[in-house]
């Protein structure tokens, strides 16, 4: 069996404002109706491989059990990384996992979860030939033909130009890091460079013998953080302090730019890492006149353009724009010159100095228990939607500063106020006074969706005291 091990603890910002601290990228729907995490799962899904392995931060694990629940996948393993350490720790604790649960000669996948892979067919014959390299001892990069002289990838040097792709491993020469656009041009030209893809196979021991070799220092902290690892709610949690003993590094830089066994699979299958809003236009599929464009959208006279209107975002109308980047959600829009995009993750950071929350938080906030997203915010006075999906309930608890009333518009609710517990249906409405002890629980079979408002001297969410919490928060 093959042991998918899928990272998603990361929190890119290079796709804001759609991608955010709070709701990364790998969990949004760039395209079609699954999530960058869930196609991710899917295509290391089937009779070859065993249940997946996830790594994930604990601020995204129940968003990551609710996307493969969606998938039908009910038994994945997932892993709670106490902080980002880079990929080197994650992966290197995922094989100490698996290695301590007798697969140490079992191969390992490991796979980024925000990528896009449109020849999945070809993948998967690139996986067969990196599995076969990987059962004999070979540490195995996966090395994507290069569709365009691109600067904001690394590379993997070859011997030579491959003769064939998803057939065989070959050796790799170097690890190129990213180029500027003289030299991206000459090694696409060459034939010999080959985009690095982030993505590995190996048996599990053989990369632990590797981090024995070319990064011991990272070896005991990360043994300790799985062997005191503690379980939670189905999650297991990696122990906080030896996990914060581990170098921060990347898995190229800590092995496999330095071990003598690498090897590159040489894959064309469409793949991106939709780095940045550019590789989301070249993977939308420009018309003619180089224009990709997606949700309530209309256009005239554009030209090398790039526009979406997410979901509850405006109608976005370009006129006459040229190598432009537009990206419209409710509570912000991005506005940049196509060659600019890498700079885009500068703008977060200034948004970020400013304390504007747009930087970090996303416009719906998902929770353990459902969702919600403030339709208005005023001195005093907030509005918020809330949905809960069937079975689920809030935590019992109660507030200093605010007075809540509900209103529930589809659905049904258990609302409990101090001692007494009521059954609240559509059209219907509750107050629950400042101070006092509440729970809000959807009892039906269909989702449950309310409006809040909320009044009072502060509003912030810090504003609550939890005396019962199904998810481990009180």
């Amino acid at each position: 069996m093959i042991h998918p091990v899928i990272l998603c603890g990361g929190s890119g910002t290079r796709l804001w404002p759609l991608s955010r601290k709070d709701y990364p990228k790998q969990f949004a729907r760039i395209f079609g109706e699954e999530s960058l995490f869930q196609a991710s799962v899917r295509r290391a899904s089937g009779d070859c491989f065993a249940q997946p392995v996830i790594l994930s931060h604990s601020d995204f694990r129940f968003l990551a059990a609710e996307q493969l629940s969606a998938l039908g996948i009910e038994k994945a393993t997932i892993i709670l990384e106490p902080e980002a350490r880079n990929t080197a720790p994650a992966i290197l604790s995922a094989a100490l996992y698996l290695d301590s649960e007798g697969c140490g000669e079992d191969v390992m996948l490991v796979a980024p979860s925000d990528h896009v892979i449109r020849d999945v067919q070809a993948y998967h014959q690139a996986l067969d030939a990196g599995a076969d390299a990987a059962r004999k001892g070979r540490l195995v990069t996966f090395g994507v033909k290069p569709a365009r002289a691109e600067t904001g990838y690394g590379y993997l040097e070859l011997d030579d130009a491959p003769d064939s792709f998803g057939a065989h491993a070959v050796p790799v020469t170097h690890f190129v890091e990213k180029p500027d656009a003289s030299r991206a041009a000459e090694m696409f030209a060459s034939g010999r460079y080959m985009w690095n893809a982030g993505i590995f196979m190996f048996r599990v021991r053989d990369i632990i013998a590797a981090f024995e070799t070319c990064s011991a220092s990272m070896v005991g902290p990360c043994r300790e953080a799985v062997d005191n690892a503690r379980p939670d709610l189905g999650f297991i949690r990696l122990d906080e302090a030896a996990y914060a003993r581990t170098p921060e590094d990347s898995i190229d830089y800590a092995v496999m730019e330095t071990a003598d066994n690498v090897s590159t699979v040489p894959v064309d299958c469409g793949w991106s890492d939709l780095g940045a809003w550019d590789a989301v236009w070249h993977e939308m599929m420009p018309d003619a006149h180089g224009v990709a464009k997606s949700g309530a959208v209309t256009q005239l006279d554009c030209h090398n353009t790039l526009l979406r209107s997410e979901e509850n975002g405006p109608h976005l109308v370009g006129v006459g724009l040229e190598n432009t980047a537009v990206v419209a959600m409710g509570d912000a829009v991005l506005v940049a010159d196509m060659s600019d995009l890498q700079k885009v993750k500068v703008a977060v950071q200034r948004l970020k100095d400013q304390g504007v929350p747009q930087a970090e938080t996303f416009p719906r906030c998902y929770r353990p228990w459902g969702w919600y997203q403030t339709l208005a915010l005023g001195e005093r006075f907030q509005v918020k939607q809330i949905m809960v999906p069937p079975g689920r309930q809030l935590s019992l608890q109660s507030h200093v500063h605010r007075a809540e009333h509900w209103v529930v518009v589809a659905g049904s609710a258990n609302v409990t106020i101090g001692e007494e517990v009521q059954l609240v249906c559509e059209n219907q409405s509750v107050y629950i006074p400042i101070g006092t002890v509440h729970r809000l629980e959807n009892p039906g079979k269909v989702d449950l969706h309310l409006i809040e408002v909320q009044t009072g001297s502060y509003l912030g969410e810090d504003d609550i005291v939890r005396y019962e919490d199904i998810y481990n928060r009180a």
